[in-house]
Formats: C-alpha cells, structure tokens, sequence
C-alpha cells in the first residue's frame, strides 16, 4: 500500500476511484429517496411507466406495476389511465398494448384505458402522455398519478416536472419490484441514468 501512494499516477488514480465511489453513492441515495408512495388528494388520472416485454407478455419488473395499477384502480374506478411505452427493437408489441391487454384482462374496463405506444424512453414517456392528456381535455392541474418501479420514481418526477411545470401535482405510487436479479441492475443502472436523464432530457 506504501508503495501505491508513493507512485503519483496510482494515488490520483485511487483518488479518482475514490471520488467516483462517492458520487455513485451520492446519486444511489437521491434515486433511494424517491423510492416511495406518494399520493396527495385525488389524482385523476394515472400514467403507468413501460417496461420490458416478452412473446408470452409483461416482463416481471412490468407486472409489478401493473398489478400496483389494478389494486389502485379498483379502489378508485372514475380515474383515467394511460400506459405509455413504445415498441423497443428486441420486442414483438408495443409496451403500452401489451399494458392494455394486461389491464382489460385483469378487470380494467378498455374505454378507461388511453394507450400511448411512441415513446421510447422515460423523457417521451412524460411528453407523449402529456400531449395524450391535452387531446383528451385531461388537466395535469387536476393531478396525476404515475406508477412504476420504486427505483424508477426519482427520475420520473424530476422529468415530469421538467416537462410539464406541474410537479407540486404529481403522486406516485412505487410497484414492488420482486425479481431479485432485475431489482439489483437497475439500482446499479439507475444512479446513471438519472444523471444522464439530467444533462441529455431537455
């Protein structure tokens, strides 16, 4: 160890690792902080975020939410849906259709259900049903719910509020995210993205 520091370009090297660990840590802890429930009022209408999919349907991490999403709307059935999520390049449908087919046959009544299917990342996923809310005459002012992964919050907030002005008026609710494996990379991907989201999403 006496050594390393003695060799001036390991002792900026270990400082750079050292320093990059912090800012990791730092950003772990803003993504952590948002992980959480928070609904003010009566939102409504309610966003759910897209998510993987597979031939046979909704990837684990999707149906946590979207079974966060049933459990809520069946307490509360006059709020509005959207499911936004595009169609990625290794899937074989839309995310949002998958979310809709999800949702009719989990007892979501379809005329409830706008589906926006453009998006492809987490800053169109608030323009595009931001712009679907606008056509349908819905009010962010009125309050908005959006619901995804519990990781997934911070970001969500942050974006929705740069997109639409209207952040004092977002809920959201946090889907449990109980498989073990995805839950570990995206704590790993998300302090990451949230910075990335930072610079680029404007």
């Amino acid at each position: 160890m006496r050594k390393i520091w003695q060799n001036r370009w390991l002792r900026v090297l270990c400082i750079l690792i050292l320093a990059g660990a912090m800012c990791y840590t730092v950003l772990l802890g803003v993504v952590l902080s948002g992980e959480y429930d928070q609904v003010e009022g009566q939102p409504q209408t309610m966003i759910v975020l897209g998510c993987q999919v597979h031939p046979w349907g909704p990837s684990i991490l999707l149906r946590d939410r979207l079974d966060t999403a049933v459990d809520y709307l069946a307490q509360h059935p006059d709020m509005t849906v959207i499911v936004s999520g595009g169609k990625g390049d290794d899937e074989h449908a839309s995310e949002a259709s998958v979310m809709r087919d999800y949702l009719v046959s989990s007892g979501v009544p379809g005329e409830r259900i706008l589906v926006e299917d453009v998006s492809r990342n987490t800053y169109q996923n608030m323009i595009y049903s931001q712009q679907m809310m606008q056509q349908q005459g819905l009010d962010p002012a009125d309050g908005v719910l959006v619901v995804s992964s519990g990781f997934h919050l911070t970001r969500a907030r942050m974006l929705w509020d740069r997109v639409t002005g209207q952040g004092k008026n977002l809920s959201t609710l946090a889907a449990p995210s109980t498989h073990a494996p995805s839950r570990l990379w995206m704590y790993i991907r998300e302090p990451l993205a949230l910075v990335k989201s930072f610079i680029v999403d404007r």
